[in-house]
């Protein structure tokens, strides 16, 4: 079937970016938004749009009928659930497939699948991708966590098995601590997800964050290669790259394939993402979950390969196979993403919402800022604190991170602190020039060094505004 309209189940950037995409493609849309968000830009760029509710969350945008209602008023084809809120929620995917339309991603089934995460290391056993060490699957009591810790040592990670985006997650260095965190793990997890499930694994100590880029159109599935996520703050991601940093050629041939073997076994339909482990100093690596739906990141990865992997996700969703064969799938080139946040990063990264006094963007060629931001725009207080998203593309990283250098100089955003500071900061550090860092690096540095760079641009922007 081919999709002439589809509704946005989603706000902010990504809304914005779905939108552009399905009117690329020639295709109407249609944005859903709550009360709190009825003058943002995705409302203003689409065909239509419907109010599902109030601002809470829970009674707008995780609402599953009032979501389908508005599907079904307007008469769209499709719905699309962007990242977060719905996206992989499986009895949303079923109850839009009940009401006669088709859902931009993997299946219900497939979703509760691979969200499982125990679910999900039982399919990457079966597709021969190694995993981590630590649990088979979900473990019953406390004394079986015991005996696993003692199998691997410590320290190690409790994981909600329903978990996802760095919640439900624990560390534990001695079995007096096990013991105290188990049941409180359990008890959040059952909170949180509805799901008390908990798993465990070993935690490999300076490890990068590796993920990879799969498309798939339920029979064939190609990867557009690795994405390095390791800079992460309360184990939220804040600096991504594509192509991972110095990642040797074997290791990404054998990272890639891992990654479309697990899709293929669960025939894997639309754009997902493989993340795993990296141990450098081992050269191993090892799965850690599955993402059934499109990334924050996935910018970094458009950016050099040259796919518009939202347009390829409601390409298939219509129907149509994949339009890239793996072998036309190039690396050209090194991209950079940094997550601009309405948050001070000279105040504890405190939430800044306001309204947006000014904006100027760089606009050269390769450099890209997806965003939800105009001028006179008032951020709400319910929601992420995710403006946007600058993205460079250069020839390599050294000509990357320059490029990201004088972008970020160039990016002002008035009325509101952001974490443009934070990344100016990073960008002039040798560790990360160099790409010396792992996914225990930067709350240290934070700690160590990097407020006070930060303060000290910080206090350089503020010069320049004045002056």
């Amino acid at each position: 079937m081919t999709i002439r309209s589809l509704l946005v189940a989603n706000r902010g950037e990504i809304a914005v970016r779905i939108i552009r995409a399905a009117k690329a493609l020639g295709i109407r849309t249609v944005q859903v938004f709550s009360a709190a968000d009825a003058d943002m830009l995705a409302v203003r760029l689409a065909d239509e749009a419907v109010n599902i509710g109030p601002p809470a969350a829970k009674k707008s945008y995780l609402n599953i009928e009032a979501v389908i209602a508005a599907a079904k008023a307007a008469g769209v084809d499709a719905v699309h659930p962007g990242y977060g809120f719905l996206s992989e929620n499986g009895d949303f995917a079923d109850a839009v497939e009940a009401a006669g339309l088709i859902f931009i991603g993997p299946s219900g089934d497939a979703i509760r699948l691979l969200g499982d995460k125990v679910a999900a290391r039982a399919v990457a056993a079966r597709a021969g991708v190694p995993t981590v060490p630590g649990s088979a699957g979900r473990i019953d009591d406390i004394a079986e966590a015991r005996r696993i810790a003692g199998e691997t040592g410590f320290p190690v990670m409790i994981k909600a098995a329903a978990g996802g985006g760095g919640r439900g997650i624990r560390i534990v260095d001695s079995m007096e601590e096990l013991d105290r965190q188990f049941p409180q793990a359990s008890a959040e997890a059952a909170a949180a997800f509805g799901d008390g499930g908990l798993y465990m694994e070993k935690v490999i100590t300076k490890a990068r964050h590796v993920e990879v880029q799969i498309l798939g159109d339920g029979q064939n599935v190609v990867h557009c290669f690795e994405r390095e996520c390791s800079l992460q703050r309360r184990r939220q991601k804040v600096w991504e790259e594509a192509p991972a940093v110095g990642l040797p050629a074997d290791i990404r041939a054998r990272l890639c394939d891992s990654a479309v073997a697990l899709a293929r076994e669960v025939k894997y339909r639309g754009a997902g993402t493989v993340e795993y482990l990296y141990d450098e100093e081992a050269g191993a690596f090892y799965f850690i979950e599955v993402n059934t739906r499109i990334q924050v990141e996935h910018p970094v990865t458009e950016m050099i390969t040259g796919i518009d992997l939202v347009q390829e996700m409601i390409r298939v969703a219509g129907g149509e196979k994949l339009s890239v064969r793996q072998e036309d799938i190039r690396i050209t080139g090194h991209a950079i993403e940094c997550r601009i946040n309405a948050e001070d990063p000279a105040r504890g990264f405190q939430p800044a919402p306001g309204t947006i006094t000014s904006l100027a963007v760089p606009d050269q060629p390769g450099i890209r800022f997806d965003t939800m931001l105009y001028e006179g725009y008032t951020i709400p207080p319910f929601y992420d604190s995710l403006l946007g998203k600058l993205i460079v593309h250069a020839g390599d990283r050294a000509s990357c991170i320059a490029k990201l250098e004088a972008a970020l100089a160039a990016l002002s955003i008035g009325g509101v602190s952001t974490t443009i500071p934070l990344h100016r900061a990073l960008a002039g550090d040798a560790a990360v020039r160099s790409g010396d860092f792992h996914t225990r690096f930067l709350e240290p540095w934070l700690a160590a060094e990097g407020e006070a760079r930060i303060a000290a641009v910080s206090g350089l922007e503020t010069e320049g505004q004045s002056a």
